[in-house]
């Protein structure tokens, strides 16, 4: 079955191009041409992945992530006429999966929604045979992607679970950023190592003074690692 992309931008003449392309491509496009509408369509029709512009009318494109985030876990490429370092790193920690600067070639684009589509795929096929990674004060499920810390449910977007989920499963092992960068976002990503430590820092928020068991370490001029403190 064809995956079906989700394009969310308020140009009507670049949702028409990228739905002639991607139809070309063997994808199912649906498009919405504001904020609003583009909340509304997901939530009537799904989507596999969605392209997700920024400045639109009614709802921007970092309110349609939040609540497209909600409700859902689905991929989402953010696709923008700015290209600052600060909307990067805004989109990542709204918990978008990739981001794409206008103007863009078709076939680069076609290539990160195939990428971001083949590790979504990957994680939820070995999903089900993970268990829970537990220490003290902290529960971290792939399977259901739910972290709990001291009990309590903590809403986290699913790159930063997936980052935690494997540096604590293999805890005290020091890993680069590049390491990381294959490890959870896989080895196709075409991102730089920034993205890691925006997820890591947002992490580190979420994670301040939960145990003092654990600790989510720099290991400077190297990379991060889940560290177990031995009392």
């Amino acid at each position: 079955m064809a995956s079906r992309i989700l394009v969310i931008d308020d140009d009507l003449n670049i949702c028409e191009a990228i739905k002639l392309y991607l139809e070309k491509e063997n994808y199912e496009v649906a498009t919405a041409n504001d904020g609003e509408a583009g909340v509304s369509t997901f939530k009537s029709l799904g989507a596999d992945l969605v392209l997700l512009d920024i400045m639109m009318t009614k709802k921007d494109g970092w309110q349609v992530c939040r609540e497209i985030r909600e409700v859902s876990n689905v991929p989402i490429i953010m696709v923008t006429a700015k290209g600052e370092v600060f909307d990067k790193v805004l989109g990542l920690e709204l918990g978008a999966d990739d981001f794409m600067t206008k103007p863009f070639d078709m076939k680069e684009l076609a290539v990160r929604i195939k990428a971001v589509l083949r590790r979504c795929q990957q994680t939820n096929e070995k999903a089900p045979g993970d268990d829970c990674v537990r220490y003290d004060n902290i529960e971290i499920s792939l399977q259901k992607y739910e972290l709990r810390l001291k009990g309590r449910q903590i809403d986290i977007p699913p790159k930063e679970l997936e980052l935690l989920y494997f540096l604590a499963s293999n805890a005290n092992r020091v890993f680069t950023r590049d390491q990381l960068l294959d490890k959870v976002w896989g080895f196709d990503y075409l991102g730089d190592s920034r993205t890691v430590d925006v997820h890591v820092k947002r992490l580190r928020e979420k994670l301040d003074g939960v145990s003092d068991k654990w600790i989510l370490k720099t290991v400077w001029s190297v990379g991060y690692k889940f560290e177990l403190i031995n009392d």
